[in-house]
């Protein structure tokens, strides 16, 4: 198949971001042409001027509507894109030089209709992103269960850095207007129309998340809050372990109460587990500081994540009322503006 890839990015509000995305994607090292589709949801702050300084490097198609979410974003700009694959990208990305040869190269010796790649922490990040991204990758945590080679079951793309055909795209109409949550739901469709999925390790992206400890709970607590509409919706694909979470907030609490009892062989395990995670981040990042707030990210992680999963689970079992009515600062409204 002859490939020709657009990238898809919505934006809102970051126009530094913007810039430095297109910084490294004028420094790919892939021969052919590809394009690059901007499309700005609802900003205030807007990226044209960025987008314009890079016109001359790269092939940019800019595009403005109403904010209706990066969903709804994402499909109005693959609707308009030129090419026959799509890599869709948050726009707090940067890529590195070869991240296009990886993925041709890939795809050419096993084609799939959609692929995910993985993040990593680029050198110029902060500790605390570097901490943050330990823990929503680390195969000790719950980003070993999210997605990759080792994980359970097939492998689930993120739409931070997340690859499909227009085939797919079409046949299943894109992401839905739930956020988060509309890339494992866009994924399980994928699945249901017979298409598959797969990991491409080399093409990774540095995803620099500028979140400070309060907006990362924030964030994991609402991706705990999403799973289990998404059971719902998907009951097959259901799994015991989006319930670890959970069962670590529990279980800690637990200790915590057997400890002032006199019971310590909880809070042991416990701390051997944290033992774990500070020496596995202090060998990956050369940084004891690093490592320190790496017990903090996981922690917030399992935090968030596993009481806004038990919310949620807890509310929808009680009530006979839709997610969509239930849990309406979840979903977006679909967006019907036409480009400007």
């Amino acid at each position: 198949m002859d490939l020709f890839f657009s990238f898809i990015v919505p934006v809102y509000n970051r126009p530094i971001e913007i810039k430095e995305l297109l910084q490294s994607l004028s420094l790919q090292t892939y021969g052919k042409p590809f394009e690059i589709v901007i499309v700005e949801d609802g900003s205030e702050d807007s990226s044209q001027e960025v987008v314009t300084a890079f016109r001359d490097k790269l092939s940019i198609t800019y595009l403005t509507k109403k904010n209706s979410g990066p969903g709804d974003s994402r499909n109005y700009g693959m609707k308009r894109a030129k090419g026959n694959y799509f890599i869709v990208l948050d726009s707090d990305c940067i890529l590195p030089p070869q991240y296009l040869d990886a993925v041709e190269e890939s795809l050419s010796k096993k084609y799939v209709p959609c692929f995910g790649g993985p993040d990593a922490a680029h050198e110029s990040f902060t500790v605390v992103q570097k901490a943050i991204n330990y823990g929503m990758t680390s195969i000790l945590t719950t980003g070993g269960i999210r997605g990759s080679k080792a994980a359970v079951g097939k492998f689930q793309p993120r739409s931070f850095n997340m690859g499909i055909s227009k085939e797919a795209f079409e046949k299943t109409k894109g992401y839905g207007n739930i956020h988060p949550g509309e890339d494992p739901d866009l994924t399980f469709r994928i699945w249901k129309e017979g298409f598959d999925t797969k990991l491409i390790p080399e093409a990774f992206v540095y995803h620099k998340r500028r979140i400070d400890w309060h907006k990362f709970y924030i964030q994991v607590s609402k991706f705990g809050k999403v799973r289990p509409i998404l059971n719902r919706w998907h009951p097959g694909t259901a799994k015991i372990t989006y319930w670890f979470p959970t069962l670590f907030c529990v279980g800690f609490i637990a200790a915590i109460v057997f400890a002032i009892l006199g019971n310590y062989w909880l809070i042991l395990l416990f701390a051997l587990y944290f033992i774990a995670l500070f020496v596995h981040s202090l060998v990956l990042h050369k940084n004891i500081v690093i490592a320190f707030l790496s017990l903090i990210a996981a922690s917030i992680q399992f935090m968030g994540y596993g009481l806004g999963f038990l919310k949620n689970t807890v509310l929808m079992a009680l009530s006979k009322k839709e997610p969509q009515e239930l849990f309406p600062k979840l979903f977006f409204k679909p967006n019907l503006q036409r480009d400007k």
